[in-house]
């Protein structure tokens, strides 16, 4: 009985860490139309940082995450607090530490994918600070109509790419055109409880 009670909180106290980890801010947008299966939404003009890897896709997401990171993390060139929704973040003697927000969103073009994270809404980008690394790239994102389909639990890649291929057959059958690639976005932490995770897959459309 004990092991079941203590099972049972610690579920509860990882749900709860999960939910407070999670609260960063989010690439804002909004949505125009509920389809069945998607939604379309249309996202404002938006900077990231981002950066292309070859490889698997599975290493590819876990080596461009790393090195866009290593950006946010206090790779970059000021030396400067900033004030941000979430988290609060601490002056680095020599670097400044940036907030994530979500998602993390990762493209493919045959082997090369580049991986992204939306940069804070308070920064132009005249006041980003300049990275360190120079495989890491800031870049405006024009405004885009994206359909976007949205799962939970556990992201593997035989799933994401299952998901892609059902966002795409709704859209074929509803007659969408779409402009691109299929993107992943994901919204969480590697530690966030699975049955609490969002995931997404995205593609521009006319």
């Amino acid at each position: 009985m004990y092991i079941i009670y203590a099972f049972v909180a610690i579920l509860v106290l990882w749900t709860v860490w999960g939910a407070v980890s999670s609260q960063v801010e989010n690439t804002p947008y909004t949505v125009l139309e509920q389809a069945k299966g998607y939604e379309v939404r249309l996202y404002p003009e938006h900077i990231v940082a981002q950066t292309t890897v070859e490889g698997s896709y599975s290493d590819a997401l876990n080596t461009g995450f790393g090195i866009v990171a290593g950006y946010i993390f206090g790779g970059n060139t000021k030396q400067e607090s900033i004030a941000m929704t979430a988290p609060v973040v601490e002056k680095t003697a020599g670097s400044e530490k940036i907030a994530m927000t979500a998602p993390v969103v990762a493209s493919l073009e045959g082997e090369s994918h580049t991986i992204s994270f939306g940069m804070p809404s308070s920064y132009t980008l005249e006041t980003l600070p300049t990275p360190t690394d120079s495989r890491v790239e800031i870049v405006t994102v024009p405004e885009m109509k994206m359909a976007v389909l949205r799962f939970s639990w556990l992201r593997t890649d035989a799933r994401v790419q299952s998901k892609k291929e059902e966002l795409l057959s709704a859209l074929a059958r509803d007659g969408v055109t779409v402009s691109g690639l299929v993107q992943y976005a994901g919204y969480n932490a590697p530690w966030t409880p699975p049955w609490m995770t969002r995931n997404e897959v995205m593609v521009e459309i006319n």
